[in-house]
């Protein structure tokens, strides 16, 4: 199987050497299609895989597409594929808003899947929630997850309005929780901790959190619920996010980026 990004932008590298790395596919079989023959020349002298600046030398030997560049250079790229692109291919899209329907017609593929990746991809730490159209065959579906696999986790939906969803919550999601540490580091500081400590302070508390939370079947209120003593520490902190509403804030936010996903889809 031979495997075309097209961009070789932070996810496209990435995706790249997750492939590789997993051995799913070898160097050979690995192409990436940059935006100038200087870019190419540059990754090739520092990635393995094959690079190109010209569509037309590796479009058409691809096995399967993986469209990686900005939703607002989607439109130049597709009129690069014209005429090259064939029904037999299969293409991953992971550009944000941009609709399989919206693809289906500006190459002429119809076996099209769309992944909604985010940020923690880069160290294999990511979650990806993916859907396609009904022309992709079992196999194919297994093989496209398989390669998303190599990333971290992923979650296929058949609604194609749910990687909306998933764009307002795992894929901005990274930015909320720096929200939140960047505020905790700041009290930190405030309270008398060195930079250096308040990061430490602040990083392995996530870090610790998270690794339980994952290592077992209690939920988030459970797992508060052993914190917060009665009349402790922890119920005077918990009692200020309720007074200031967070939880309604952070909720609000996540259905903004919601709104903002759909907008920008249409």
């Amino acid at each position: 199987m031979k495997i075309l990004i097209l961009g070789g932008g932070n996810m496209g590298l990435t995706y790249a050497q997750c492939f590789l790395r997993s051995r799913i596919v070898t160097p050979d079989q690995l192409m990436i299609l940059c935006r100038t023959y200087e870019k190419a020349n540059h990754l090739s002298e520092h990635y393995e895989g094959r690079f190109f600046s010209d569509p037309r030398l590796c479009v058409p030997e691809a096995d399967l597409l993986i469209l990686a560049v900005k939703p607002q250079d989607s439109g130049k790229l597709f009129q690069e594929m014209q005429g090259l692109t064939d029904p037999g291919q299969v293409l991953l899209s992971i550009m944000a808003g941009v609709r399989m329907e919206t693809i289906a017609q500006a190459l002429g593929i119809r076996k099209i899947t769309r992944a909604m990746p985010n940020l923690p991809a880069q160290i294999g730490a990511g979650v990806t929630a993916f859907s396609s159209t009904e022309e992709v065959t079992r196999i194919e579906l297994v093989m496209v997850q398989n390669l998303l696999n190599t990333t971290g986790k992923t979650v296929y939906v058949e609604n194609e309005d749910m990687l909306d969803a998933a764009t307002a919550i795992s894929g901005s999601g990274p930015a909320y929780v720096y929200y939140f540490m960047h505020a905790m580091i700041e009290a930190a500081q405030k309270m008398g901790f060195s930079p250096s400590e308040a990061e430490l302070l602040v990083g392995q508390t996530f870090t610790g959190a998270i690794d339980l939370y994952n290592k077992s079947d209690l939920s988030c209120q459970e797992w508060i619920g052993k914190v917060a003593s009665k009349g402790g520490t922890t119920e005077a902190a918990l009692r200020v996010f309720g007074e200031k509403a967070l939880h309604d804030a952070i909720t609000s936010g996540a259905n903004a980026a919601l709104k903002r996903a759909s907008e920008l889809g249409k």
